[in-house]
């Protein structure tokens, strides 16, 4: 369970980067639709390039083990799928001449949580008493 610091950070995060992707927020792309409409646009769009976002990362964590890594938890705890820095907002995104159909969608990770899990508790004082 994350803490009431880290919800917030993530609320922060996902906000900023709402913020980010939606330009047309700051005035460069004028539009005549009403303010709630926009906003939920632009919260739609947040949302499917934040899955897109996870569905990316989720793949390069399956790869690592296969390519002989090792996988800690506690980085993995450092990941975001609202960072930005790597996004071309302004580029062109045709995909459709590739030809390239997308593979279903494996929800699986074979990451060990419970190591991380187990901490966690302990540290809110709510381990397993001996």
């Amino acid at each position: 369970m994350l803490e009431p610091d880290a919800v917030a950070n993530e609320t922060e995060s996902f906000n900023a980067f709402s913020q980010w992707i939606g330009f047309g927020y700051c005035g460069v792309i004028a539009d005549d639709d009403p303010v709630e409409k926009a906003m939920k646009s632009n919260a739609l769009l947040t949302n499917a390039v934040i899955f897109h976002k996870a569905l990316d990362i989720a793949e390069i964590v399956r790869q690592i083990p296969v390519e002989g890594w090792e996988i800690d938890p506690e980085d993995l705890a450092h990941l975001s799928p609202c960072l930005a820095e790597h996004i071309n907002r302004f580029g062109e995104y045709s995909t459709h001449e590739l030809g390239i159909q997308p593979d279903a969608y494996d929800p699986k990770l074979d990451v060990d949580f419970a190591r991380l899990r187990d901490q966690d508790l302990t540290a809110a004082g709510l381990g397993r008493s001996a």
